[in-house]
């Protein structure tokens, strides 16, 4: 029988760990291909975020006489709201394109698509409420509505009622408002003015709901005064 051998066997776990040593060494990497340091990184991250607002806003097209936040002369602004830009544009333009962020307090009801819901809220499309006497249109929506009520042959009951929305729009937000209802989903009918809203204020100083049989005497009654443009207008063209 031969003697034991003074060495010990290689454990197996001893070649795991020096494979295991030899597998975390990391090549040299190329000249050029080292990661960029952290203070490039963060440079990037500034200028995109400064680069991002300053293209935000702009519209039509890169003009440096638009997107310079220095030049003086905003006369050329494409956006809405900035110097001569949608306010000195067609009146009936102006109130389809506001009226249309205003309808978003009636949307809830009587749809984006203006169809209302069956049984509940009546529809604007085709409405005779929204095509007919502009007095009581105005009125409904200044006052509210409260009970049954016919559109277009169908019977409909407000749950809780139609609320006074138009009692907290000043008179050229709601004269928007009624405009775009007139005239979208097929609609089309005389814009709406703020004189007109002026008028029918300063004429009612009602405080409750109104029915639909209350409202009978004003279906077909326009309240008068020029309608500047868009559809069956009467005011003389701006030269």
């Amino acid at each position: 029988m031969s003697a034991p051998s003074s060495f010990p066997n290689p454990d197996s776990n001893d070649l795991d760990r020096l494979h295991a040593a030899v597998k975390r060494e990391k090549a040299d990497l190329a000249p050029g291909t080292e990661p960029a340091p952290m203070w490039v990184i963060f440079l990037f991250m500034i200028v995109a975020i400064i680069a991002g607002g300053q293209l935000g806003p702009m519209t039509g097209g890169y003009s440096f006489d638009v997107s310079n936040p220095f030049a003086s002369n905003k006369a050329s602004d494409p956006r809405g709201g900035a110097g001569g830009g949608v306010e000195t544009a067609d009146p009936f333009q102006t109130a389809m394109k506001k009226g249309a962020n205003g309808y978003a307090v009636c949307g809830g009801c009587h749809q984006g698509n203006g169809a209302g819901l069956a049984g509940q809220y009546p529809p604007l499309a085709g409405s005779e409420w929204v095509l007919g006497g502009t007095e009581r249109l105005i009125r409904v929506v200044q006052h509210g509505l409260i009970g049954q009520v016919t559109v277009k042959g169908q019977n409909y009951n407000f749950p809780g009622g139609m609320q006074a929305f138009g009692a907290g729009m000043s008179a050229t937000d709601l004269a928007n408002v009624l405009t775009y209802i007139r005239n979208t989903w097929g609609n089309e009918a005389p814009m709406i003015t703020k004189e007109m809203v002026e008028k029918v204020r300063a004429d009612e100083k009602r405080t409750t709901q109104w029915t639909m049989a209350d409202l009978e005497a004003f279906k077909d009654k326009n309240v008068p005064g020029d309608i500047p443009a868009g559809p069956g207008a009467t005011a003389p063209a701006a030269k």
